[in-house]
């Protein structure tokens, strides 16, 4: 016959037992990546929507021993065409990528020569200078799949880390980076804000998508224009060097920029 002490024992073990297996059982839901994505939109533009941006400000520019300053103005519409203009000590600096019909995107420096842009490097982030369209591009389209990495420190700051690619509607061809690979941009949150603080995708050479050259861009001081959170400083970094350094000086949205504003022709 039991104890009365070795039966209380064993019915705190039994709860004990079951308090554990309840305690798994109500563990915290997965995180939804792209419920992150929608809050970080809407504490970026509200209920609004965006169909284009133009920001404008001052510039510098570092590229191996050059290092200059200037002005740039940068335009992009929601489906991800920009034309960016540098106005710089050496030149003119122009980028135009045209996704209204089939994609294509050109570069030019100071002697006016157009020179294009391959497609693997229309895959990632050409708006990257505008995190309310990277987000909102990847929240419409029915091709992206977002992955929740995790809560994260970035630079001293916590961020919720999320990483969205593409996916195939075919098989990848055999010998080539996975259009998921080529289209893989990481978005960093600031986790009280819901604020994207940095994004981070790959680049590569015209001639070879097999290698992957870093690119990250850092978003700071927010400001409301309008009632939409501005970014007024972003700095991209190429192959972890600074490349450009904007500090935003206006920003418009919604102003109906339309194909013929973004032509590489």
């Amino acid at each position: 016959m039991f104890s009365f002490h070795r039966v209380l024992g064993l019915v705190c073990s039994h709860v004990l037992l079951l308090s554990s297996t309840f305690a798994q059982q109500v563990a915290a839901p997965a995180v939804s990546p792209a419920s992150l994505l929608q809050t970080s939109l809407s504490a970026q533009i509200g209920k609004a929507q965006i169909t284009d941006v133009t920001l404008s400000g001052t510039l510098r520019r570092v590229a191996g021993s050059d290092d200059e300053t200037g002005t740039a103005t940068l335009q992009a519409a929601s489906n991800g065409s920009i034309c960016l203009t540098l106005n710089l000590s050496s030149g003119s600096h122009t980028e135009v990528a045209n996704f209204f019909n089939a994609p294509s995107a050109i570069w030019s420096g100071p002697d006016g020569i157009s020179h294009a842009i391959a497609y693997h490097n229309l895959l990632a982030e050409s708006v990257w200078f505008s995190p309310s369209i990277a987000v909102a591009r990847r929240l419409t389209a029915t091709n992206f799949v977002a992955t929740y990495v995790g809560h994260e420190s970035f630079n001293n700051q916590g961020v919720e880390h999320l990483s969205v690619s593409q996916v195939p509607s075919s098989p990848d061809p055999p010998g080539v980076p996975t259009l998921a690979h080529l289209s893989q941009v990481d978005f960093y949150l600031d986790s009280t804000t819901m604020l994207p603080v940095a994004i981070s995708f790959n680049t590569h050479p015209d001639d070879n998508s097999l290698v992957d050259i870093p690119v990250q861009v850092l978003f700071s001081d927010y400001r409301s224009v309008s009632g939409f959170q501005i970014p007024f400083h972003i700095q991209k970094f190429l192959n972890n060097s600074l490349l450009l350094d904007l500090q935003i000086q206006s920003a418009s949205f919604n102003s109906g920029l339309t194909n013929i504003n973004f032509t590489t022709e």
